[in-house]
Parts: structure tokens; C-alpha cells; sequence
């Protein structure tokens, strides 16, 4: 099977989309689903204000065609609502090409914290986007429920997973006072850093990221340790010198930095919203709360044996296989063969 990804969030970016996308096409290869992309790298970018590191592309229809004819694939799977998840969705639809969706990022809640837009205006505009989408793939249960009720057709689960290989326990001695409390991701307003940096802990507060806000956080909050972006080893370091994993976000759909910290064996902190709630749940992994220096310091008498445990359960293999077996469902409906719908697995609800 080749498989045709086309998303606007690619390299250099460091966020969940790449590399949820990066990891479940290397797991898919494993047994023997080829996954390719149609990424900004094949086109002239711009960059976004305030966003020197997010370019986006705006292809033209020969563009899109070409590279998609080159590709050949048997499915296409559209990632992202940008400009080139909107060209590729005309593509198809012009040719009645079935194709699936997946759902990374509550636009509705990022745009409104920017510009005065109604998020009932943004959700319309993804309801109508994903409208045609022969499987709309999201993160957890809460978020398909969600997704669901909000007016979204064909909805069905798609995991994450984590890189145990990589990110594990280790001896490191990162030089800040004990305990090290550490938040990991984009350095933005729709991060609620905030909401963490505020609150007074023992130790040291670390934020490992970059992003349009890191200036201002830096310069008000002095006492607190900004490390910008790490990637690889120096990331898989920081989480194993950390003592609790901290995550102010109330608008993440999953959250990969949660898998990562726990297969680090460190216990997360975060409020109880979709995300944190969804990939913890009731698990004695973290703590989950509205007061979130009660769960800072909660989760600070947590073992790290168990994070190990929840987070081996969580693997990229599990993921990819998950969104493989979403496609192939979908393949099997449209050819209208009963027998090879059989064979398919429920699609997880």
C-alpha cells in the first residue's frame, strides 16, 4: 500500500504534527506500508508573521496535480488545513478521489486568542472542510466524542505513540536546584506558560521551546530557565533531569510531550482538560487538577516505575497500524466487497 501524507507542518517545524506524521510513516515501513509526503518543502514559502519558523506554501493546481500524479498513491491522506491540505482536497474532489483527514489542532481556540473571530466561525470552516472526508481521524475518544457532537461525519480514532528507544530514564545532572519542574512545546500564548511560570514552586521552573512569546515570558518571569528548542538527545536529556513534567496547555488534542515525559519516568502535572485527561486518565502517572501547583506538587511523590509501564503500552508500531487500519476500512466501504470488509477491524470508537 503507498500512502500519499499532504501537510503544511513539516521540517524544520518541531511540534506533535511532524513528528506524529515522521514516526508513524517510519513504524508504517516496518510492515510494508509505504508512506510518502506532499510537504512545503516542494514549493516557495512564506513566513508567517511572528512565526520566522512556520512557512507556509501556496501551490498552484499544476503544482499539486504533478506531484501527486508523480506519487502514484493508492490512498491520500490530508494532515493539516492549510493551504496545501485545501489544494490537495480540490484535487481530489474534482477527480471524485476518496480520500481521509486528521484532526491535530483546535484552530478555533488558537485563531480567537488572536484576532476578534468567532470560534463558531473556524469550527464551520472545519466542519466543511472534513465534510468530505471519507475518515476523519483524531487523537482520543474525548476528542472523536467531541468532534462528533460538534457536527463532524466519520470520525474514528487514531492513537499516538511514543519513542522508547529514545526517550527513557538516564543519569543527568541538568545544574539547576532540585526539583526541576520542566514544560516542554511552542512558546505561545495558546500554551498557557503562563498559568505554570506564575506559580511558586520549589527548585526551578524550566521551559524547554521557542516561539513568538519567549521574549516577553523571559524578560517577566527572570527566575525561571528558558533553554529554547532542543531536539534528539539534548531533549531526551532535559525530560530525564527533570522531577515533574509540567503542562499548562487547556488546548492541545493529545500532546505527545505527555508520552515523552512519562517513557522518561517523570510524572506529569497538568489540568484536567482534553489531552492530559485523555492520555492519563485515572493511571497514577501524573495529577490532574484546576489548582496546578496542587498538582505540581503532587505529582512530585509519584513513581517513576509506573510512568515507565503506562508509557511502554504506547508505542509508534500500535499508532501506525491504527491509521493504516482507518485507510484500509475506508478502502474496503468504497469497494463495496463484504468480504474484504470482513477482514477489516472495527475502527476504534
Amino acid at each position: 500500500m503507498r500512502i500519499l501524507v499532504a501537510t503544511d507542518a513539516w521540517h524544520p517545524q518541531v511540534n506533535g504534527v511532524v513528528r506524529t506524521l515522521t514516526m508513524m510513516a517510519e513504524a508504517a515501513r516496518g510492515f510494508g506500508v509505504e508512506v510518502s509526503f506532499l510537504t512545503p518543502q516542494s514549493f516557495r514559502t512564506f513566513a508567517l508573521p511572528s512565526y520566522a519558523d512556520l512557512r507556509v506554501a501556496f501551490p498552484g493546481r499544476r503544482e499539486i496535480a504533478g506531484l501527486i500524479e508523480k506519487a502514484r498513491p493508492d490512498n491520500i491522506h490530508i494532515a493539516t488545513e492549510g493551504p496545501i491540505g485545501m489544494a490537495v482536497r480540490g484535487y481530489c474532489r474534482r477527480r471524485g478521489i476518496p480520500f481521509t483527514t486528521s484532526f491535530h489542532t483546535r484552530f478555533p481556540e488558537y485563531i480567537s486568542a488572536r484576532l476578534p473571530i468567532p470560534e463558531s466561525w473556524i469550527w464551520a470552516a472545519l466542519r466543511r472542510f472534513h465534510g468530505a472526508s471519507s475518515a476523519v481521524m483524531a487523537a482520543t475518544p474525548a476528542l472523536v466524542h467531541e468532534l462528533r457532537s460538534r457536527g463532524f461525519r466519520n470520525v474514528v480514532l487514531w492513537s499516538r505513540g511514543v519513542d522508547a528507544s529514545m526517550f527513557h530514564p538516564r543519569k543527568v545532572d541538568l545544574g539547576f536546584p532540585k526539583p526541576v519542574f520542566l514544560s516542554v512545546g511552542r512558546v505561545a500564548v495558546e500554551k498557557n506558560l503562563e498559568a505554570f511560570l506564575e506559580l511558586d514552586l520549589p527548585g526551578s521552573k524550566v521551559v524547554v521551546g521557542d516561539g513568538p512569546a519567549r521574549a516577553a515570558l523571559q524578560a517577566k518571569y527572570p527566575k525561571a530557565f528558558f533553554l529554547g528548542a532542543l531536539q534528539g538527545e539534548a531533549l531526551a536529556a532535559a525530560y530525564a533531569g527533570a522531577d515533574v513534567f509540567v503542562f499548562p496547555s487547556k488546548t492541545d488534542t493529545f500532546g505527545l510531550v505527555l508520552l515523552e515525559a512519562l517513557a522518561s519516568g517523570v510524572p506529569v502535572a497538568a489540568f484536567p482538560v482534553t489531552g492530559p485527561r485523555d492520555v492519563i486518565g485515572a493511571a497514577p502517572v501524573g495529577v490532574l487538577s484546576e489548582d496546578l501547583q496542587e498538582a505540581c506538587l503532587g505529582a512530585l511523590k509519584l513513581l517513576p516505575q509506573a510512568c515507565l509501564r503506562f508509557a511502554a503500552s504506547h508505542t509508534w508500531e500500535a499508532s501506525a497500524r491504527a491509521f493504516v487500519s482507518n485507510i484500509s476500512r475506508v478502502r474496503a466501504e468504497l469497494s463495496g466487497d463484504p468480504e474484504a470488509l470482513a477482514k477489516q477491524p472495527s475502527a476504534a470508537t
